[in-house]
């Protein structure tokens, strides 16, 4: 027998599942977003079909963020991980879909999307994509273990930042030599022609400021 105690959110759903008919999508949302934990999969799949068709105006909500806050309990950047995460997988890794058919445990949602950040937004290389990718799908590891890694990886491959003062002497030496090579150019609109020098003198500006802002090394 379950002893768990029951979270204020799964109460606050389940008073509400009480007013909503049984097997209405209303009614399948809530259940999956009580069960959220252990099937975060069915809530990614239903709350996409809730958002695609806008079925939360006909439950009474102004928009899809406010009834996820307010019906199901989930913040924002909670649901958008989810939903992120969610098409990722239907996506890229459709074979793991089939383990919500089974007791096989599926991965946290939390680290299937760092999977999809690797592979959409911080490029990583097909190895290091790859690498994550076993300790996420195959070799199960906890979310911390693979955020860790994440991060690591993310900060390898991260370049160094730019030295500003070489960006804007850079952009200086461009700036001059664009107004030597205007000089020759009959038909150039003055007003544009005083732009030049204009532009050349706020580059010299800035360069000044960041060289002076910049710590002096030992």
């Amino acid at each position: 027998m379950d002893t768990e105690p029951k979270s204020k959110a799964q109460s606050h759903i389940e008073e509400i599942m009480k007013q909503v008919e049984p097997g209405s999508e209303r009614y399948q949302a809530l259940d999956s977003a009580k069960r959220f934990k252990s099937s975060w999969v069915e809530l990614g799949e239903r709350l996409a079909k809730v958002r695609n068709r806008g079925l939360y105006r006909d439950w009474g909500y102004g928009d899809f963020d406010d009834y996820c806050s307010r019906e199901i309990r989930l913040r924002k950047a909670t649901t958008d991980k989810l939903l992120l995460a969610y098409h990722f997988m239907e996506k890229s890794e459709p074979q793991l879909l089939a383990r919500k058919q089974d007791l096989h445990p599926l991965p946290d949602f939390r680290s299937i999307d760092l999977l999809r950040q690797a592979r959409e937004e911080k490029n990583f290389s097909e190895q290091d994509y790859g690498e994550l990718r076993k300790a996420i799908i195959e070799e199960e590891r906890s979310h911390p273990t693979v955020l860790k890694r994440f991060k690591e990886t993310a900060a390898a491959n991260d370049p160094a930042p730019e030295d500003p003062a070489l960006h804007y002497r850079a952009c200086l030496q461009a700036a001059r030599r664009l107004e030597i090579a205007l000089r020759s150019v009959g038909d150039l609109p003055a007003e544009l022609a005083a732009q030049l020098p204009v532009l050349a003198e706020w580059l010299e500006e800035r360069l000044e400021q960041v060289q002076k802002a910049a710590p002096v090394e030992d």
